[in-house]
């Protein structure tokens, strides 16, 4: 696949192509290669980019809504399923390098593994030309994805929720660990642990980070409705 199609789809040029070219390379590939560098890295970058990107443009376009109306937008917006639907509009699927394992398993179309490679292609923009020019490309493809008000109805993000509880009874947000990981790399799962700011630790486990985020937040909600 030409490259240059996916830099016309994100609207931004790179002076160092082998950053693109790592926000796509699995870690299953890079594994295979001697060597090899994968896209995680990028990825952690890029979700901090997502995240401060889709805050403040919320902020500014709900100027009325409360935190955790704006809470509940940004968690829509970039929730796995969002992120997966908006790589497979970019044909990320068709630039992805996967390792023989995981092309086998069908992870050219898993959500976990094209909202990681979108969120390393925003990171690698990042190191590339700079946080206004990451945030650039997260407004263009978000274009169309905001809400036409800020209220949103309720769903089952329990991260979402957990922070609007915690925040609430309090005053502070709970904090997010991985603690490990089991499996092969087509199969892994991941493990994080929740841990509340009174002290309690919950853990999740899950196919990707978000999802084991998920479920130790649902434990933590059902521990403090009954608290």
């Amino acid at each position: 696949m030409d490259i240059d199609d996916l830099q016309e789809c994100i609207h931004h040029r790179f002076e160092q192509v082998k950053l693109l070219t790592k926000a796509l390379t699995h870690s299953s590939y890079a594994n295979e290669q001697e060597g090899g560098d994968d896209n995680e890295r990028l990825e952690f970058l890029g979700d901090a980019v997502l995240e401060l990107s889709i805050s403040e443009e919320g902020y500014k376009r709900f100027p009325d809504a409360p935190e955790g109306q704006l809470t509940r937008i940004r968690s829509q917006l970039v929730k796995e399923k969002s992120l997966a639907d908006l790589a497979r509009r970019l044909k990320l699927h068709k630039y992805l390098r996967l390792g023989k394992g995981e092309e086998l398993q069908g992870g050219r179309d898993r959500d976990s593994l094209l909202a990681d490679a979108f969120e390393a292609i925003l990171g690698a923009v990042f190191l590339d030309a700079g946080f206004d020019a990451a945030k650039g490309v997260v407004l263009g493809i978000f274009e169309d994805q905001w809400p036409e008000e800020a209220k949103l109805p309720e769903n089952k993000d329990y991260k979402s929720s957990l922070q609007e509880v915690s925040q609430e009874k309090f005053k502070e947000r709970p904090v997010y660990a991985m603690v490990g990981t089991h499996g092969p790399e087509h199969e892994k799962l991941f493990d994080v642990a929740v841990t509340l700011p009174t002290g309690e630790v919950f853990q999740g486990r899950g196919t990707s980070v978000k999802r084991a985020e998920q479920t130790a937040a649902q434990d933590a909600l059902e521990f403090l409705s009954n608290d």
